[in-house]
């Protein structure tokens, strides 16, 4: 069985990629796992950039082969804002949530179209990589709805459906989401490397 390191210590992120992955022939570990890790410094311009500095540095520093994921939101109206910076637009989802709403105060729905983009890179110790990425279109609701998800989950609303990540639950989420749609690929290529 094949190990993989998930370079994350967020528990919903590590939950979502053991779940979207599941029926791999693969041990996932996280940094959990490891007592103390470097702590990567993510500052590149694109989600692939963090994404893959993550994978490189965690699996030379654990030997294993290791996935790592960077992702945000981005908002049309605010010239695709807060984009890589959405983890460090706040301390805490609440407060990036309220910070984002108040941003787009008096804006009409119709113009609050925004997009979850995710990148899911993959290294391994001796400098394979390999990076994909998915995306997700919705809008930004009016005010936080609902209270499954993490993150921006409950202002970003599925137009399908007209109801936030927070609303929809973690099920059909795993199966529209930015980051399911980039794991589904990152699940072929583990798939190949198994073959």
């Amino acid at each position: 069985m094949v190990e993989v390191v998930i370079a994350s210590r967020n528990y919903n992120k590590i939950r979502e990629v053991k779940e979207i992955l599941k029926g791999l022939d693969i041990k996932f570990l996280s940094l959990k796992n490891f007592a103390d890790f470097p702590k990567t410094e993510e500052d590149g311009n694109t989600f692939n950039e963090n994404a893959l500095k993550k994978a490189r540095e965690m699996a030379k520093w654990t030997g294993r082969l290791t996935l790592a994921e960077d992702s945000g939101i981005e908002v049309d109206c605010l010239g695709g804002a807060p984009g890589v910076l959405s983890a460090r637009f706040a301390s805490t989802d609440r407060k990036r949530n309220l910070k984002l709403l108040k941003l787009l105060e008096g804006v009409p729905l119709s113009k609050r179209k925004a997009r979850f983009r995710s990148a899911v890179a993959l290294a391994n110790p001796k400098g394979w990589t390999r990076v994909v990425g998915g995306s997700c279109r919705g809008r930004i609701s009016f005010k936080p709805r609902g209270n499954s998800g993490f993150g921006y989950d409950p202002i970003f609303i599925i137009p399908k459906y007209n109801k936030t990540f927070g609303e929809l639950g973690y099920p059909l989420k795993n199966k529209l989401s930015h980051r399911a749609r980039a794991l589904q690929k990152t699940r072929k290529i583990l798939e190949s490397l198994q073959a």
